[in-house]
């Protein structure tokens, strides 16, 4: 199985690499706690005071 991978030709798409990497950046821009439940909200706010403390 590996010297099948290690010898296939692969046509890599660049332009739909570069697409998903740009909206990776995007999503990487957003506050991380915009998706938080509110019954979690409580929860994470302690967890950021923790590692901020550290």
């Amino acid at each position: 199985m590996a010297r099948d991978l290690k010898y296939r030709s692969v046509e890599t798409d660049f332009a739909s690499l570069e697409r998903e990497l740009r909206s990776k950046q995007h999503h990487d821009d957003e506050d991380p706690g915009e998706g938080i439940p509110d019954n979690y909200a409580d929860l994470a706010a302690e967890y950021e005071r923790d590692v901020d403390s550290d």
